[in-house]
């Protein structure tokens, strides 16, 4: 049976998001990964010729700064669903400041796409260790 006419009177769009089903499979790690990658993009940035750049070097610079801005949003996301949906109110004992943290960390996501600053990529990664860190508590 061909489906396409159903396709054109029902519109569909791909949808992406965690299951949101209790399933207990939650990690900081995609968003380390993520805070890592966008401090390599920020340092590999900064080593390109600045000086009659090579049509090269451009495409290498947009490449960077849209792995950067992907990555930072990775980031975001992956910190979001840990917030909401793994922490619990009972987490907010041992880690009282946890909703600032997460604020912090989500905002430090949106600066590292607006520049290209190796402070502020550190200090994400600093804030996603830091986030990483109460989630191991947590699971004891």
């Amino acid at each position: 049976m061909n489906f396409k006419f159903l396709y054109k009177i029902f519109p569909h769009e791909i949808c992406y998001a965690h299951c949101d089903v209790p399933c207990g499979i939650y990690d900081p790690k995609p968003a380390q990964i993520a805070a890592a990658t966008v401090l390599k993009m920020v340092q590999k940035i900064k080593e390109l010729p600045t000086e009659n750049p090579s049509v090269n070097d451009r495409n290498s610079f947009v490449r960077m700064v849209l792995t950067k801005d992907v990555h930072a949003q990775k980031c975001k996301e992956e910190l979001l669903i840990l917030w909401t949906d793994y922490f619990k109110p009972e987490h907010l004992g041992r880690a009282p400041d946890m909703h600032e943290r997460f604020w912090n960390a989500a905002k430090l996501c949106s600066k590292n796409k607006q520049t290209v600053d190796e402070i502020s990529a550190q200090e994400l990664i600093r804030a996603v260790d830091e986030i990483a860190n109460i989630f191991s508590a947590s699971k004891i």
